[in-house]
């Protein structure tokens, strides 16, 4: 069996039977050394050690205790949101009741826990690293799960083997409020979105309206069960385009909540690559405050918008769904292909 099949058949095992999930993972784990893809199931004995690999993203975080060496590191940029407005859940991947079932943080993607403080392994910044207590992960228990720049982390369970990234730039419907998962670059804590790539995409306006083809960028990069899924991306009204005397973060509108949740950025490390029927010279980069680099379009940035994510067969719907929004920070508009 293709390795997307079978990951596709144990995804099924999810919708179809919740926390069976959790037995095959605990009887696989006896036949492999490393298993990328265990739930969460009991609070570790010891501090917990993050690392670094090499991967096509560039450096990135990744487990460095023995039992999940070399297992891929995310964060959730929703997870912001709670250090941004009051009465925000803490944490956008909990055990909050979600459209596949199996918990969040323990099963779909798990917490990296600690007993002690973590220990920084070779090119993690040990300043970076840090804690925040969870009691939603082990029913019944407070434990600590590793933080980076302030984040938690957690593994992905469709990573099975260490190096495998199928959770980077997955911007997920599941969690709550949507976000995106993007591995960590280890100096400064910022995501490793690796070269974004912009096409076109076709899809219906409101999920049923008339198709429209508008420029869109390729995300869920390397989920064997739906690689490479496209969505529209959106040009935001106050922002100003690369022309006049505004500073790159002067020239950015969309900020705080309004970057963590509904609009994100369009992420990518250096310039973007251009697909068919996109002129490459549109593409451009710029600094956003936080130190990312978002992508620009005729010199003006470009966003996701959060009721766009969907995972092609499981959940969601093929969709523009946030064209002309009108926002406290401005009016959202899709962009049309080139003449």
């Amino acid at each position: 069996m293709k390795n997307g099949q079978r990951k596709s058949s144990r995804l099924l095992v999810i919708l179809g039977f919740g926390l069976v999930l959790a037995f095959q993972f605990a009887s696989r784990a006896n036949a492999q050394s490393i298993n990328c893809a265990a739930p969460v199931t009991s609070a570790p004995s010891g501090p917990a050690v993050v690392s670094v690999a090499s991967t096509s993203y560039g450096n990135v975080l990744v487990e460095g205790s023995a039992d999940y060496a070399g297992c891929s590191l995310y964060i959730l940029t929703s997870d912001k949101l709670n250090a941004l407005t009051t009465n925000a859940e803490p944490f956008a991947c909990s055990d909050n009741k979600n459209v596949l079932g199996p918990p969040c943080d323990a099963v779909l993607w798990p917490a990296l826990l600690t007993n002690g403080a973590p220990v920084a392994g070779p090119g993690v910044n040990p300043t970076l690293l840090g804690t925040v207590t969870r009691s939603d992960v082990l029913p019944g228990q407070s434990v600590q799960q590793v933080t980076y720049a302030g984040l938690p982390l957690y593994r992905f369970f469709q990573d099975e083997t260490p190096g495998e990234t199928e959770g980077a730039n997955l911007f997920d419907p599941v969690t709550s409020p949507t976000g995106i998962w993007y591995l960590v670059e280890p100096r400064r804590g910022r995501p490793a979105p690796g070269q974004a790539r912009l096409g076109l995409e076709t899809a219906p306006v409101n999920g049923t309206g008339t198709n429209q083809t508008v420029l869109a960028v390729s995300m869920d990069n390397d989920l064997s069960i739906a690689p490479n899924v496209s969505f529209p991306v959106y040009t935001l009204s106050t922002d100003r385009s690369g022309d006049g005397d505004a500073q790159e973060g002067e020239r950015i509108d969309c900020r705080g909540v309004c970057s963590a949740v509904p609009w994100p950025p369009v992420l990518t490390s250096g310039l973007p690559q251009a697909g068919p029927g996109i002129d490459q010279d549109a593409l451009g980069k710029i600094m956003r405050p936080d130190g990312t680099q978002q992508v620009t379009y005729k010199g003006k940035p470009v966003y996701l918008f959060y009721e766009d994510a969907y995972i092609p067969g499981i959940t969601g719907t093929q969709g523009i769904y946030g064209q002309g929004k009108l926002t406290p920070w401005g009016v959202f508009n899709t962009v049309p292909p080139l003449p």
